[in-house]
């Protein structure tokens, strides 16, 4: 076994199983939870039960075979557990650090249990007034065979798409229309379920007609150019759907409370950023500090551009006005000797009438 699956093993040992005792201290348990011992320490039921009780699909009440499988499993870690000790890797910083860590992160959601524990299940007429405000997601269910564009969220980009699509243009064309305009896009076509589809999406796909195209923004700011080539009518009766719905309720429900569990120990703590982090009191100056930068660095590339723009159309202007004074130089220098040639030509005309003159 290698050095990395021993820790690896090791840790799991540590945090998962919360009765396995030290070599030196075993648990005292009676004899009958005793399932296993090794090299002395024992393996209790408890524990058995506990991993059990966390496997899916197997519970203290599983098979014979099941069982045996999980008490398997725990032997092996206990042997790699105690050969880590051996090794002294339980004294090793990083493997101090994880187990602390991983300590930490089981009172955590030891903690978070404890509140979600105490919340009251969704009630029969909750879940009736979800399964009626939600028709596209039960009652009205449907099947979508749909191909879509998605573009990354610019200024004035959905409109222009739109654009498109009033002038009758397929996916194909707006496809190459993207491409010429130089605009990255990505493509998928398949057949989605209406609980396969985000939730803020979902209404407006479901109020399209089958051969419709429309845009849209999807939950995380992306344009998306969809067509519906399709669709097959699938409705869940209420009574199938509640269930799922009542579980869903129960998990919004949890993570609010947790939210506004964790919000209150934050105002009720003192926070303390330290090192890199001291300046900003919060996160979310943080945030700001990172925003700022960014726009005063997205200013300084829009003035940089600005400046190199202007150089180069006064660059550009040089070289036309230059190329102009050279034109008119050379336009100017052409008229001169052509006036020299005609004054030169008059010359040895009267010239050549003088000896005609004299000859006679």
């Amino acid at each position: 076994m290698s050095f990395r699956s021993i820790v690896v093993l090791a840790l799991l040992t540590f945090v998962g199983l919360s009765g396995c005792g030290k070599e030196d201290a075993p648990a005292k348990v009676a004899a009958t939870q005793v399932v296993a011992k090794v090299n002395g320490t024992e393996i209790t039921v408890h524990q058995l039960n506990f991993v059990l009780g966390r496997a899916r699909n197997v519970s203290p009440d599983s098979s014979p075979e099941a069982k045996r499988r999980v008490l398997e499993r725990l032997i092996q870690e206990e042997l790699a557990k105690q050969a880590a000790v051996k090794d002294k890797l339980d004294r090793s910083p990083g493997v101090l650090q994880a187990m602390e860590l991983s300590k930490i992160e089981v009172l955590a959601r030891a903690h978070i249990g404890s509140v979600t524990r105490k919340l009251p299940r969704p009630t029969d007429e909750e879940v009736k007034q979800y399964y009626e405000a939600h028709p596209e997601l039960f009652a009205q269910r449907r099947g979508y065979m749909l191909e879509e564009l998605s573009v990354a969220k610019k200024d004035g980009l959905a409109k222009s798409l739109e654009e498109q699509i009033e002038k009758k243009l397929s996916m194909q064309d707006i496809a190459s229309w993207l491409k010429a305009e130089g605009i990255e896009y990505r493509g998928r076509r398949g057949v989605r379920t209406a609980e396969q589809l985000p939730l803020k999406t979902l209404p407006a796909i479901h109020a399209m007609k089958d051969k419709e195209i429309k845009v849209i923004e999807d939950e995380r700011g992306a344009i998306l150019v969809l067509h519906l080539v399709t669709s097959r009518a699938a409705p869940i009766d209420e009574k199938a759907a509640a269930q799922r719905i009542r579980q869903f309720l129960f998990n919004r429900r949890a993570s609010e409370a947790v939210a506004n569990e964790l919000k209150q120990l934050r105002e009720q703590a003192k926070i303390e950023y330290l090192g890199e982090f001291a300046e900003g009191a919060s996160g979310e100056a943080l945030r700001a500090k990172a925003k700022a930068d960014a726009e005063a660095k997205a200013q300084a590339a829009a003035k940089a551009k600005a400046d190199q723009e202007a150089r180069e159309r006064a660059e550009a202007a040089t070289k036309a006005r230059r190329e102009a004074e050279a034109e008119a130089r050379k336009a100017a220098e052409a008229k001169e000797r052509a006036a020299a040639r005609e004054t030169t030509k008059l010359k040895q005309q009267s010239i050549e009438r003088g000896v005609s003159g004299l000859t006679k």
